[in-house]
């Protein structure tokens, strides 16, 4: 439940944006140049329980609509209010992780320190 969580937040989506390649205007996701390549954060035990409980809960709220299809649940202007909620708490609780400002840290701002901490990562293996 925590990595379903860091993967649905706004950093892992703010990493996936900006380093994945594109099919036309389709973003094209592969594990070896977008997963592999992710910067996990270290939580804290109680940070990792946060995440996988506000994991739980998008797919909680995802529940409430057995019969739409993802696509109907994530349209922009007709997402239900407790799913947009649900992401909500779940990037709060995965940008807390990461150490990242919740009102100060734009998507620009998170890629910048991911790409810090993914030189960290290759420097390190080296």
């Amino acid at each position: 439940m925590y990595h379903f969580g860091v993967l649905e937040s706004n950093v892992h989506m703010s990493w996936m944006r900006t380093v994945c390649g594109r099919l036309k205007s389709d973003y094209r996701y592969t594990a070896k140049v977008v997963y592999n390549t992710f910067p996990w954060c270290t939580p804290t035990a109680e940070q990792k329980a946060k995440i996988e409980q506000t994991a739980q809960g998008i797919l909680d709220a995802r529940a409430k609509y057995p019969n739409s299809s993802l696509a109907d649940l994530y349209d922009e202007l007709a997402m239900p209010a407790e799913l947009r909620k649900a992401h909500t708490q779940n990037d709060k609780a995965v940008m807390e992780a990461y150490g990242f400002s919740i009102k100060d840290t734009t998507e620009e701002v998170c890629v910048a320190k991911l790409m810090e901490m993914y030189q960290e990562l290759t420097v390190e293996k080296g």
